[in-house]
């Protein structure tokens, strides 16, 4: 059914090339509009119901509580090498005057007043602002410019820290994703020779980007989009358009080799290929929309919103893909470059010839390859096991920024634990005598340094203490969790007042655990999800099984090498990381999704062609050979076009874009590489025909799908020798 469907969208997209461009325009001019006019803003929001530290924070929201918003810190020191603020009435002077002037900034609540270091080097000047979501860039902007302003002329050097920065600071753009679009873009032309081959997947793709991403602000009616969304999906849509098209360009470029006319071979691609596509595609969309298995509202929303834009690249490769290649028609093969090619069939198994080579001696080598390639896999994935959750604080930033630069004076100043102080809301509005002996209990915990007076807002009282270990450390965890488990009910005992402990370093606990606890039911429901789909689309259950097993290998490979980088410090200078930091929490879940769906995509590129190489011929060895030989030059180049884009996040700054590209180009490396072209047709020749094995009773329950497509075709392949490629004219 869906082959004939896809063959009659393929020629009818091809016959008419303009009026399905012209629908797809149309429907973009109405999105960017729509999107303009009435798309409200993305959430910042990373609240996660029923967590301690969420508990304190609406809390303190509900109370009006300044500390239930954001803060920012102007960090000062006299310019001067000896001077201190305790002997210098100019470093007094300029101080007092900072602190005046950043009360006076919009949306600030309060401003100081300013704490001094024991030493009298360092002063903190700390903004209170109110909740993410009644803030916006703008905030960061007006105190980033305040800040250098004051700095002018000033015996004051002035440092910018604090989470308003964390919240709001958009990560840079634009010279790695142009590194990455060019590299692609030179991918492209050397598999296919032709400027025209080229450009249109690269086209597809960025026009893809546009629509999704613009069609998220409207999405906001309906579910909070996080801010961060439209970067990852990017990141992703870029790289699957791309590779959706690759597989179409390749089979329409493979009929027409054949002496095919243009509007049947597009109609083939998009039955065939396209099928494979749909298929691929829907499982990205599965394995990313089971987030919503984690419990985390904004990774749920992500997913969703990641999802939209994987689901247009989908279906754009799907129609309007075929329109331009039928608008192109035969100039698809031509404005390229290298020698012309002589002899269709000839160019056709040049081609293939050294992968059909690489084919057979894996084949006759499998026992070997299949060993070896497990031992290199379990290797890699070895570091996973002490994967750390946690969020890289500004400590962990290059030392020119101003953030890090803040966030060294104020450790120097006051200590470790000043970074990362703990925000204590006590819910007093039934019993406030507990309020005194608390915060002397706190005081008294051997992993605090110290406790500030309590401030009350409407029956809250609000505690900050500060640790004695820095946020970072494991020493910090354990004073959190001993606060909470022993400090807290031993105070409190029977009264009705409630303690919950909450701050950006409780917030990373706490996120980090609800994933550990929420990981392997995600693994598992979209492994079951995946392993349903691929039993249906191919009939089989070992082919599955089998698929779900390598890709948790290779995706375990890519995590090790994110822990052996980031964590132990293995080459992170070479990326400009600076200092071991923690794995995101969310991290592990979103590549997860991602990285599942990405590598399935492979799977179903060459599973595809080898099941329909095994129908034809019924020989499983020869099927596999035949399917290394016909994919593996689009799976290589597919797999380098994702390199290249996610490579070209790992050039900026930021670590978290940082960890995304590095995990993502490793994975796709692993995959495509020791996967997908070495265990899976080693491991697929040592189990035969069993590979197509399926109980005859499920056989029977389970719908037929045609996935190589042939049975849509309406016309037979012409038995004459085809036109040289080279010499294809309109």
């Amino acid at each position: 059914m869906m082959p004939q469907a896809l063959y009659r969208l393929g020629r009818y997209a091809a016959r008419r090339p303009l009026t399905m461009i012209g629908t797809w325009l149309l429907l973009a001019a109405v999105v960017f509009a729509a999107a303009g006019l009435f798309g409200q803003k993305l959430d910042n929001s990373t609240a996660v119901p029923g967590l301690d530290s969420q508990n304190a924070t609406d809390l303190l929201t509900k109370a009006g509580a300044n500390q239930a918003g954001l803060t920012a810190q102007l960090v000062a020191t006299p310019t001067a090498e000896n001077a201190t603020f305790a002997d210098s009435g100019q470093a007094r002077a300029a101080l007092t005057k900072v602190e005046a002037e950043a009360a006076r900034l919009p949306n600030v609540l309060a401003a100081g007043p300013a704490t001094i270091s024991p030493d009298g080097r360092v002063a903190i000047v700390r903004l209170q602002y109110p909740v993410i979501d009644d803030l916006s860039g703008t905030d960061l902007q007006n105190l980033q410019t305040f800040a250098g302003q004051a700095a002018e002329g000033s015996p004051l050097r002035i440092e910018l820290g604090g989470d308003l920065a964390v919240a709001f600071e958009e990560a840079e753009t634009g010279a790695g994703e142009l590194i990455g679009l060019i590299a692609a873009a030179v991918v492209l032309l050397l598999a296919f020779g032709s400027v025209i081959a080229m450009g249109l997947p690269i086209g597809l793709a960025l026009f893809g980007i546009g629509l999704g991403t613009s069609s998220l602000a409207l999405v906001t009616y309906f579910i909070d989009v996080p801010t961060w969304a439209p970067v990852v999906g990017s990141m992703v849509g870029l790289g699957v358009g791309i590779d959706y098209a690759l597989l179409l360009v390749t089979r329409h470029r493979e009929y027409l080799a054949q002496g095919l006319p243009v509007e049947e071979s597009v109609g083939r691609a998009v039955a065939t290929a396209g099928q494979s596509v749909v298929v691929a595609g829907g499982t990205v969309v599965v394995a990313i929309l089971g987030l919503a298995v984690a419990g985390i509202p904004f990774l749920t929303a992500g997913g969703i919103a990641v999802s939209i834009i994987v689901l247009i690249m989908v279906i754009a490769s799907i129609t309007l893909l075929p329109a331009f290649l039928g608008l192109a028609g035969l100039w698809i093969n031509r404005i390229g470059f290298g020698r012309r090619r002589t002899g269709t069939a000839a160019a056709l198994t040049t081609k293939v010839s050294s992968w059909q080579r690489w084919g057979e001696h894996v084949s006759r080598n499998a026992k070997l390859y299949a060993a070896g390639t497990a031992v290199v896999l379990l290797a890699l994935a070895a570091p996973a096991l002490d994967l750390r959750v946690g969020t890289p604080d500004e400590g962990t930033l290059p030392q020119h920024r101003t953030e890090r630069q803040a966030y060294d004076l104020v450790a120097k100043g006051f200590g470790p634990g000043a970074n990362g102080p703990l925000v204590i809301a006590v819910d007093v509005s039934a019993d406030s005598s507990v309020v005194q002996p608390l915060r002397e209990a706190i005081a008294a915990d051997r992993g605090v340094a110290a406790v500030a007076e309590p401030g009350r807002t409407a029956g809250v009282a609000t505690l900050v203490a500060y640790p004695t270990t820095g946020p970072q450390d494991d020493a910090t965890f354990t004073t959190i969790k001993r606060l909470r488990a022993d400090v807290f009910p031993a105070v409190l005992g029977q009264s009705p007042a409630k303690a919950h402990l909450g701050g950006q370093t409780a917030s990373a606990l706490d996120t980090g655990q609800r994933v550990g606890e929420r990981l392997p039911w995600f693994i598992g429901a979209v492994v079951l999800l995946s392993f349903l789909l691929l039993t249906v689309v191919f009939r089989s259950i070992l082919v599955p099984l089998k698929a779900a097993l390598m890709n948790l290998l290779g995706i375990g490979a890519s995590f090790g090498v994110m822990v052996m980088v980031f964590q132990r410090g293995w080459g992170a200078e070479l990326i400009g990381v600076e200092a071991p930091l923690p794995i995101l929490p969310f991290i592990p879940l979103f590549m997860f999704a991602i990285l599942f769906g990405l590598s399935m995509d492979y799977e179903v590129f060459l599973l595809s062609r080898i099941r329909e190489e095994y129908l034809g011929s019924g020989d499983n060895q020869a099927s596999v050979v035949r399917g290394i030989a016909v994919t593996g030059r689009v799976i290589s180049s597919a797999a380098l076009i994702m390199i290249s884009v996610f490579s070209g996040f790992i050039l900026g700054e930021n670590p978290t874009a940082k960890m995304f590209g590095l995990g993502l180009a490793v994975a796709v490396l692993v995959d495509a590489t020791i996967v997908r072209l070495v265990l899976v047709p080693a491991t697929m020749k040592l189990l035969g025909d069993a590979n197509w094995w399926l109980p005859a009773w499920l056989g029977r329950l389970l719908p037929t799908i045609d996935l190589h497509g042939t049975g849509a075709f309406e016309t037979p392949v012409p038995v004459t020798e085809p036109a040289p490629v080279g010499q294809l004219t309109r």
